[in-house]
């Protein structure tokens, strides 16, 4: 039986490849789910991808990854990341690794973006690679949770 993780999405990121292109890209979020579960199936593991505007939803989907024992989280908070203690309490509360991904280099942009609450839950942060940082983090999460990827040929 495969691991599995959880690649978690917040507001607005139904959007990409239509909203603002300079920022984020081409790619929608069908291709990064497309990605994920291609860079996930190539460390033998299996991905749970969701995307939510509502914050009590991904709060629900965390809980949802410690239940299912999943064995880590892969979550791009979006809007949400310099705004909510609730998702920063229930990342600390399912005490499983999690990696924060931003496709945009949060601290670049305005100085209301600079502030992370799911850092401080994080293991580690991605932010600026564009899509590749989910791939990223997947191949990060595979080595944290015991799992070696095979390599691309």
């Amino acid at each position: 039986m495969a691991k599995t993780i959880y690649v978690l999405n917040g507001p607005n990121l139904n959007m990409l490849g239509t909203r603002e292109p300079e920022t984020y890209g081409s790619a929608t979020l069908a291709d990064v789910e497309k990605l994920c579960r291609a860079t996930a199936k190539s460390a033998g593991l299996d991905v749970v991808f969701r995307q939510t505007n509502r914050e009590g939803e991904l709060v629900d989907w965390i809980q949802e990854a410690f239940f299912k024992k999943a064995v880590g989280i892969v979550i791009n908070p979006a809007g949400y990341t310099t705004t909510s203690i609730a998702i920063l309490d229930a990342l600390l509360a399912v005490k499983m690794p999690v990696i924060e991904v931003h496709i945009s280099n949060i601290h670049r942009r305005e100085s209301f973006r600079h502030n992370s609450y799911i850092s401080k839950a994080a293991t580690g942060v991605i932010a600026g690679l564009g899509v590749e940082g989910y791939a990223l983090a997947i191949t990060r999460m595979a080595g944290l949770v015991g799992v070696k990827t095979k390599a691309k040929s």
